[in-house]
């Protein structure tokens, strides 16, 4: 089955992609092109979907440890093993291939076109009400981008109607961050559905950044996209995880 690669307008023509679940080698509950090197699917299954990814890009890929922070290194070459801990990557070195995973969580690639810089970046509610979306934006600044110049997609997330939050969460955000009030709608039961899409917009509009959003719902299509939150809901012992990647 062919891989089914989303593209965001806003990036313009470098190489990039939102990789769907569309064309991989895993079966069950991991059906299709799961990426996540650190899920309980078949290792070979695994390399495999990664193989295809590459060869639709262009190079190896680059992966750090993603553990939900705010931390953005720089890449200019193959990362250590173990992978650093991290949640973001800038390059400004050609056919360097900058990866993310997520399931539900925001997948963010960057560009500045002119200064030739890209970004990639795992922003989860945490890592975005962390700083990750700026610490991604400062360090592609570091290596000679100009804010003004850099262009930001969000793939495919879990969008406002499927991501259900209790009060205490509410307050966590409330407490960093009063303007996130915004981003919560009242829900039932005395419970919020945030807009974690919406917050990642402002975050990244808020650091002077041009950006948008693909506009696909992780939760929503389990036929194209791996779901933590639908997987939990389900009762599945594990899920899958997507891919995005972009390269110079």
């Amino acid at each position: 089955m062919t891989l089914e690669i989303l593209r965001s307008n806003m990036l313009g023509d470098v190489a990039h992609g939102f990789f769907t679940r569309k064309g991989g080698a895993s079966s069950g509950i991991f059906a299709g092109l799961n990426c996540g090197v650190g899920s309980s699917d078949q290792a070979e299954a695994v390399a495999t979907n990664r193989a295809r990814v590459a060869e639709a890009m262009g190079g190896p890929l680059r992966a750090v440890h993603q553990v939900h922070s705010a931390t953005a290194i720089a890449v200019d070459g193959p990362l250590p093993d173990p992978r650093p801990q991290a949640d973001a990557m800038v390059s400004a070195q050609p056919g360097e291939v900058l990866t993310i995973l997520t399931a539900d969580c925001q997948p963010v690639l960057f560009h500045d076109p002119v200064n030739r810089v890209i970004g990639a970046a795992h922003a989860g509610w945490k890592g975005a009400l962390g700083g990750v979306l700026e610490a991604t934006v400062d360090e592609m600044e570091a290596r000679g981008a100009d804010r003004s110049q850099i262009r930001a997609a969000i793939g495919p997330s879990i969008s406002q109607r499927a991501y259900e939050v209790g009060p205490e969460f509410l307050d966590t955000f409330m407490a960093k961050d009063p303007e996130a009030r915004d981003h919560f709608a009242q829900g039932a039961n005395g419970r919020y559905q945030f807009d974690l899409i919406g917050y990642g917009l402002r975050r990244l509009r808020g650091a002077g950044v041009q950006a948008e959003w693909t506009g696909h719902c992780t939760y929503s299509d389990p036929a194209r996209f791996y779901s933590y939150r639908r997987t939990t809901h389900a009762g599945e012992a594990d899920y899958g995880r997507l891919i995005a990647a972009i390269r110079l």
